[in-house]
């Protein structure tokens, strides 16, 4: 489970980071980046899966959950860079049948092009 301090939660602070207008895609995640960083704050971060998706919540959860693994171990490792305050990590249809490594593996490939 990602700390506290690092979840993004306001319906604004989700469509402020969109609204940015940076974003990358790789393997079916689109990583969507707020602005940058003027303070020494820690970094906000949000996974949405959309019922377009899957209807089954079941599939979505699973989905955000192997992302918020993923995104876990990297803050764990600090090999991401803290340039930006928030970052939203958008699923595609594409993961539905994928495994633990496929999807940190697309998440680490997002992270690298910051």
């Amino acid at each position: 489970m990602l700390p506290k301090e690092n979840r993004l939660k306001k319906n604004n602070a989700f469509k402020a980071t969109y609204k940015t207008g940076k974003s990358f895609h790789r393997n079916g995640i689109t990583m969507f980046c707020g602005r940058e960083k003027t303070k020494d704050i820690p970094i906000k971060i949000g996974f949405v899966v959309s019922k377009k998706i899957h209807k089954r919540a079941v599939k979505r959860n699973r989905i955000k959950r192997l992302m918020r693994e993923s995104f876990r171990l990297v803050l764990k490792e600090n090999t991401y860079p803290e340039k930006y305050m928030s970052l939203v990590f958008t699923a595609s249809s594409k993961l539905l049948g994928k495994n633990f490594k496929e999807i940190d593996f697309a998440i680490r490939e997002l992270i690298k092009l910051i």
